[in-house]
């Protein structure tokens, strides 16, 4: 008997640390159209952060990092870093 486990398929791959993990991602507020459609005009040049669920769908967008990890704490997300 073999300790490996099979390879997760693509959807179970989607979904590992749904609604448990979450990330930070530095931004520029020009690419916040793109990213948040519904979004109200933002002057452009300003250093914003993201925070992103583990399947990449925004969860909030700030102009503090630590504004971004206080939220994940609050909703009981672990924030992970990637690189």
């Amino acid at each position: 008997m073999s300790d490996t486990q099979a390879p997760l398929s693509v959807d179970e791959f989607a979904h590992l640390g749904h609604g448990d993990i979450a990330y930070v991602k530095a931004i520029r507020s020009d690419d916040v159209p793109s990213l948040f459609p519904q979004a109200p005009t933002i002057q452009p040049g300003l250093d914003l952060f993201m925070l992103l669920g583990a399947d990449g769908i925004p969860i909030l967008l700030t102009d503090s990092r630590e504004t971004a990890l206080a939220n994940a704490s609050e909703n009981q997300l672990e924030t992970v870093s990637v690189h």
